[in-house]
């Protein structure tokens, strides 16, 4: 695809000499004589490189119309590359413009090869613009990673030592893993213990709830797409899968994707290549795949609803979650960890569980897993008004919830995030970190709560 420059003057034999140049050399070229308009048109398009009279008004020499506009562009966009035009240059006025964001001054009339340069050397700068975003989309990606619930899986019962074994021996191998359990055993968990227990532990682990993306939006948040090559694709954007290159890439409620989807992530995996859309040639993949879901997989293979040859390339190795219920042994060491935590975070130190609490807790039998463990205990530090935790304290024991309020798994969840941003004053990304889970995750289940 040709560059596109865009030329803001109202001398239109200006434009038109300008257009005619740069057409020859095949860039694609838009022209006004409003600048009025540029806003507007820099909402709605995507320009590499603007060039920018500095004075529309006649009479006018010093160059404040174009410094103004100048501006505003760049409030617009801070990184988008100006070079200024006039035909009444001096040093001074030049060393102004550089200052206020612009990236070169050219006198009128240019020389055709001075005016090139420039234009190549501003694309250049924009390509190192489009490189920091590329870096900049790792970052965000990963911003979830610093401040994870857990960093160990925590557990000495039978079930969890010898899911510990089996991490410890598949880690180190290149196989794809698949990951069954309900929700909220831990699946993301064990699947950055691999990730960290791998040889590939040097890259990235780049997760992706599968679940959650649209349709429409499938190939691009995978696979990427170049810029122009849909509306609103204003620049490249690499999709997960070159993000997680020569590392680890997790495909999180992989029962969730439709079966449109399925083949076209069947034929990635096959072909260990992928293209970004609008992409005119294929990328090679060097990725380790880990999946996960909390369905029961096998059965939807058989109605038809997830594809078999999917799956082969999917669970190389299964490892499947025991569920809480099943390791009640393991409650008393996970809720000790988590009242820590919680009362680390809210600043209630030295908190106790009671015994009678201890055996609420262990009778229990936690539908929402460790999760629902982990927000309960968060819950009860937040309540509790003296030393000790006591789940009386929050309501009558009806049902069986060690809380009393509630086994509503969502109630709990929406309770959280209300409290999260109570305390910090709405502030969505602190918020966010309080929860242990990233920004866009929090906006997403804002929404789903009408919060």
């Amino acid at each position: 695809m040709s560059h596109k420059i865009l030329i803001i003057d109202d001398d239109h034999d200006i434009l038109l000499t300008a257009r005619m140049f740069l057409e020859q050399l095949e860039f694609d070229v838009t022209v006004m004589s409003d600048p009025a308009q540029v806003l507007t048109r820099l909402s709605k398009e995507h320009f590499d490189v603007v060039l920018l009279d500095m004075n529309f008004q006649r009479g006018q020499t010093e160059g404040v119309e174009g410094l103004q506009w100048l501006e505003q562009i760049r409030k617009h966009d801070s990184e988008m590359v100006v070079i200024l035009m006039t035909a009444f240059g001096d040093v001074e006025l030049a060393v102004k413009g550089i200052r206020a964001g612009a990236f070169d001054f050219i006198l009128k009339p240019w020389q055709n090869a001075k005016l090139h340069a420039s234009i190549l050397s501003a694309l250049k700068l924009k390509h190192t613009h489009q490189e920091k975003e590329k870096y900049r989309n790792v970052a965000r990606t990963l911003e979830g990673d610093v401040d994870m619930p857990f960093m160990h899986i925590l557990g000495e019962s039978n079930a969890i030592e010898k899911l510990k074994e089996n991490i410890r021996i598949i880690a180190p191998t290149d196989a794809s893993v698949l990951i069954l359990g309900e929700n909220g055993t831990g699946k993301e968990l064990v699947a950055r213990s691999i990730h960290r227990l791998s040889t590939r532990e040097e890259g990235s682990f780049i997760g992706v709830d599968m679940g959650a993306i649209p349709e429409t939006l499938f190939e691009s948040e995978l696979f990427g797409h170049q810029k122009g090559s849909f509306t609103g694709a204003i620049q490249d954007k690499p999709g997960r899968f070159e993000l997680a290159e020569k590392g680890s890439l997790f495909l999180d409620e992989i029962g969730n994707l439709p079966v449109t989807m399925q083949t076209k992530l069947l034929t990635v995996l096959e072909q260990r290549t992928i293209r970004r859309i609008g992409a005119g040639s294929d990328i090679p993949i060097d990725i380790r795949l880990i999946s996960a879901t909390n369905q029961k997989v096998h059965q939807m293979v058989e109605k038809g609803s997830f594809r078999q040859d999917l799956l082969y390339r999917l669970n190389t190795i299964e490892l499947l979650i025991p569920p809480l219920r099943e390791r009640a042994d393991d409650i008393p060491l996970l809720a000790e960890h988590f009242l820590i935590e919680a009362g680390r975070k809210y600043g209630k130190t030295g908190l106790e569980i009671g015994k009678r609490s201890m055996k609420q807790l262990q009778h229990y039998h936690w539908p929402g897993n460790v999760r629902e463990l982990q927000n309960t205990m968060a819950r009860a530090v937040i309540m509790s008004e003296d030393k000790q935790i006591r789940f009386d304290q929050l309501g009558s024991s009806a049902g069986g919830s060690p809380t009393g309020i509630t086994l509503n798994i969502e109630d709990n969840e929406k309770s959280l995030i209300q409290k999260a941003l109570l305390t910090n004053k709405g502030n969505v990304t602190r918020a966010a970190s309080d929860l242990g889970i990233d920004r866009n995750a929090l906006y997403r289940r804002m929404k789903k709560y009408g919060i």
